[in-house]
């Protein structure tokens, strides 16, 4: 069986944004030689998400409206986190949408539906953070 890892690094320049990883994903993928397995790929840090759904904008136009009804960014009083820093709610975004995602591999491609894309979410952006995808098969 053959192992294969890499961190793909996003500086995302807006507090919150939606990125199609899925090229680098397949790139990582295209890389490992693995034909058949499965593909692990997680947000490295607390308020950042990866999740799969359908590359449309105004699809992440109504997560952005849903998202921000369920844990508006302000008042950042209303959150008790928000003693040192002002993402209590880039917290609770990323609980609503998930730490990782893992995907079949099948004939050296992604197993994914039709649509299917993979995303990085980025609810307290303007830094540098880690996807950690990880690869294991034959």
């Amino acid at each position: 069986m053959k192992s294969y890892h890499q961190e793909l690094w996003f500086n995302v320049p807006t507090r919150r944004a939606f990125v199609n990883i899925t090229p680098q994903v397949e790139q990582c993928l295209a890389a490992s030689g693995v034909s058949e397995g499965l593909l692990l790929c997680n947000a490295m840090h607390i308020t950042a998400s990866v999740f799969i759904n359908d590359d449309e904008s105004g699809l992440h136009h109504d997560y952005e409206q849903w998202l921000e009804r369920l844990a508006p960014h302000e008042p950042v009083s209303q959150y008790r986190h928000n003693g040192y820093e002002d993402n209590a709610d880039a917290h609770l975004k990323r609980q609503i949408m998930g730490r990782e995602v893992v995907v079949a591999i099948t004939g050296g491609k992604l197993h994914l539906g039709p649509w299917e894309q993979i995303f990085y979410g980025e609810f307290d952006g303007r830094r540098k953070k880690r996807v950690l995808v990880k690869i294991i098969g034959e």
